[in-house]
């Protein structure tokens, strides 16, 4: 089974719209990693020394290849990626080979089925 990983990088206020448009595409499940912090084209300015970078959330996917395309897009027109400045961003990666995947392989296997 090929899978891919998408990656999510969105404001705190973003991460219910983007887990359940990734879920309504086909998403098993996510791992969601708090309050990271990136700068992007123009960075963010400090105000007495205090950093006012808006922190940020990393959301994982874990998906089946065939579905990972059609994941993102519902992720960017969720969370208004391409239409809203700063709104974060989302990519995917290929993945080789992934272990502890028994409990949600069932749900996959079905959702493949259903496609073929």
């Amino acid at each position: 089974m090929r899978l891919k990983l998408i990656v999510a990088l969105v404001n705190d206020d973003k991460i219910d719209v983007v887990v359940d448009a990734a879920r309504a595409g086909g998403a098993t499940g996510e791992t969601i990693i708090t309050s990271v912090r990136g700068d992007g084209l123009r960075p963010d300015k400090t105000f007495f020394g205090l950093d006012l970078a808006a922190k940020r959330d990393v959301i994982l996917f874990l998906v089946v290849e065939t579905r990972a395309r059609e994941i993102l897009e519902r992720i960017s027109e969720a969370a208004r990626l391409d239409t809203e400045p700063g709104a974060g961003i989302a990519f995917q990666v290929p993945i080789e080979d992934a272990v502890g995947l028994s409990t949600q392989l069932p749900t996959i296997l079905e959702e493949l089925e259903t496609e073929i």
